[in-house]
């Protein structure tokens, strides 16, 4: 008796998977079958969308650039979000006597089934519709299409491949965190190319697709296109790219497939080595000062590094302070002060210290005892991010300046962002030892419930109050601006907003101190509720 076809069986796997999936909650299922309406109207819309700018001059820019986009997102699809698909982790399959060939098979026609797969073929269809002109066009777009598909969802597989240990571990699954990063960084991107598309037209996609058209898998509609144009050997190239990547793709799949099925884990290896590595200094505590102040500072930015919240808030941060400086001034419509903006996004991560360190604070309260150890504690906290915020704010200042060419100001512009930092610094280690609030460690949300009146006081209460201790600065500088005789002296603001940023950190770090040492009991009851 023949063994049954392992590609059915992989089908049914997958079905019966996300049957099961739905039967856990009815509000899993409702969330589940609200997001499937939601995208597949996203995509029956898409898809009417291009069918209606068929004709259009710049159509194949517009759907070459629509179709980069959705392989990248297949690309990262299974970083970001790993439990989404209980078959990307071959590994339970490791047990089973299976052949990689088979396997690749089956895996590839179970990753066709799903709502991400049918939204793609929907944009697909669309695009080949916008671009194709004349019979054989139309027949090369069923090809095209089908390769397209094909190779968006072997660049998943391949990926999350070659990632599955780290996608499998607590530490891959907390790498969902950074979604929020693409969100954000995201919505920037497509805000300003939404307004430089309205301003200028479809004509300025032109030269990125230009390049993109031979970039699998957008080169499949290229081949389209260049079909309705005649030039058959330009189509056959382009299609001849995708057929290629798509066998570049899953003979990568196979043998990253062949090597986890056959190698052993770390599970079944020695940990010596790897717990010596560990335990073994990375040579930051030399760099730091000496004593609580510089155990403190490495805590901190071990923090910034290994904690998937405060890695993603950081990354975020970083990522929109210089987007959106550099993008309005990339768009002619900045001024060199909006490169504060960078500054008042890091000194945000000021907020909320001891919410960072959730239930761990009460190690923290330990050894705590005076107000000197609650202002050396709040000062080497600070002293940390100023490692990061003081030349990230630079940076991204000298480069707003650089793209608008106003160097004159560049003085003034960095006063101003060292004063709103050091402001952020003062208000923050206050609201903190004030108005604490937990960060929970799984999920998304940042906010313990029951907690978000405490996290609006402590953030956007600390925030105006920065800005009003900003205003001698601000004012200054406006004067400097006004007067007549003032432009000779507008380079005084970069000494005097750097003394005033300083001065008004330390008076800040001295106000929290006893606020902290009085309320530990407090802060620590506040911040271990999530």
């Amino acid at each position: 008796m023949s063994a049954p076809a392992l590609t059915p069986v992989v089908v049914r796997l997958k079905l019966s998977l996300l049957r099961n999936g739905l039967r856990q909650s009815g509000g899993r299922k409702a969330a589940y079958i609200a997001s499937a309406v939601f995208a597949l109207l996203f995509a029956v819309l898409q898809l009417l969308g291009l069918i209606a700018l068929r004709g259009h001059a710049h159509v194949e820019a517009l759907a070459v650039l629509a179709v980069a986009v959705l392989g990248l997102g297949w690309a990262v699809m299974p970083l970001f979000f790993p439990s989404g698909d209980e078959t990307l982790d071959p590994t339970r399959l490791v047990m089973l006597p299976l052949r990689p060939r088979p396997l690749v098979r089956a895996l590839l026609t179970a990753s066709l089934v799903g709502i991400g797969p049918l939204f793609t073929l929907c944009l697909l269809v669309g695009s080949v519709i916008a671009v194709a002109r004349g019979g054989a066009a139309f027949a090369v777009g069923v090809v095209a299409v089908a390769l397209a598909l094909l190779v968006c969802v072997a660049f998943a597989r391949a990926v999350a491949a070659a990632n599955v240990r780290l996608l499998t571990s607590r530490k891959g699954r907390d790498l969902a965190v950074l979604s929020g990063l693409v969100i954000a960084v995201g919505a920037q991107v497509v805000n300003f190319g939404a307004q430089r598309l309205g301003s200028a037209g479809l004509g300025e996609l032109d030269p990125v697709a230009d390049v993109l058209q031979w970039v699998p898998p957008a080169s499949a509609i290229g081949a389209v296109h260049a079909v309705g144009e005649g030039s058959y050997g330009r189509a056959a190239v382009q299609l001849a790219l995708t057929a290629g990547a798509l066998v570049a793709l899953v003979g990568v799949w196979t043998r990253h497939l062949t090597r986890l099925m056959t190698s052993p884990d770390g599970s079944t290896l020695s940990t010596a080595e790897t717990a010596a590595r560990e335990r073994s200094s990375t040579g930051l505590r030399r760099l730091l000062p000496a004593g609580r102040t510089g155990t403190v500072m490495e805590r901190s930015l071990r923090y910034v590094w290994r904690d998937p919240k405060t890695k993603a808030a950081w990354v975020t941060s970083l990522a929109i302070g210089l987007i959106v400086p550099v993008f309005n001034a990339w768009q002619g419509t900045g001024s060199v002060y909006i490169a504060c903006f960078a500054a008042g996004m890091l000194g945000i991560q000021m907020y909320n210290q001891f919410g960072q360190d959730s239930s761990a604070f009460w190690m923290v309260a330990m050894t705590i005892s005076s107000r000197r150890d609650a202002y050396v504690e709040l000062r080497a906290r600070a002293l940390a991010l100023l490692l990061i915020t003081l030349p990230y704010a630079t940076l991204v200042t000298v480069v707003t300046t650089a793209m608008l060419g106003d160097w004159r100001r560049l003085p003034e512009a960095l006063g101003l962002s060292f004063a709103l930092l050091g402001a952020m610094l003062a208000t923050g280690a206050w609201t903190s030892a004030r108005f604490p609030y937990s960060i929970p460690q799984e999920g998304y949300k940042n906010v313990a419930p029951g907690q978000t009146g405490l996290a609006w006081i402590s953030v956007f209460g600390g925030m105006i109050a920065a800005a009003v201790l900003c205003a001698p600065v601000i004012a200054l500088t406006i004067w400097l601006n006004v007067s007549a005789e003032g432009d000779d002296w507008t380079w005084l603001l970069l000494p005097v907003g750097t003394l005033y940023g300083a001065a008004i950190t330390a008076v800040g770090l001295r106000l929290a101190a006893p606020q902290t040492a009085r309320r530990l009991p407090e802060i620590l009851g506040a911040v271990s509720k999530g």
